[in-house]
């Protein structure tokens, strides 16, 4: 797979996000944001972003998404639409639809819904 537009989304550490949800943090309510941006907690409402998403592994989102790039190590319930990639880790689920140009899902992830590919 090659995933080269996309090899600084994978390299990514904490640290390198701005603006991050807690992990003892419940949020409901949309939010919307430009940077690169990270939800440990647990988060209910719509997401809509121009930047990056990452679901960190004990997050529980329900919501519907829209970003750039999204890795899911943890759970969300709702719909994506991603410009690029949407990337399922094998401990990350997906219960909605995708829309995607691109989407991987490593074994052990558990992806329940319809998927669209566009570019």
């Amino acid at each position: 797979m090659n995933n080269a537009g996309n090899s600084d989304l994978f390299e990514r550490e904490d640290s390198d996000y701005d603006t991050y949800i807690a992990q003892d943090v419940k949020f409901s309510g949309n939010i919307h944001f430009e940077k690169p941006f990270v939800i440990k907690g647990q988060v209910s409402g719509n997401i809509e972003a121009t930047s990056d998403l990452l679901v960190d592994t004990d997050a529980v989102v329900n919501s519907d998404i829209s970003a750039e790039r999204i890795i899911v190590r943890g759970k969300v319930t709702g719909n994506i639409n991603c410009k690029k990639i949407v990337f399922v880790t094998s401990t990350g689920s997906v219960n909605g639809d995708i829309v995607a140009a691109q989407l991987v899902l490593e074994p052990g992830s558990s992806f329940t819904g319809h998927c669209t590919m566009e570019k």
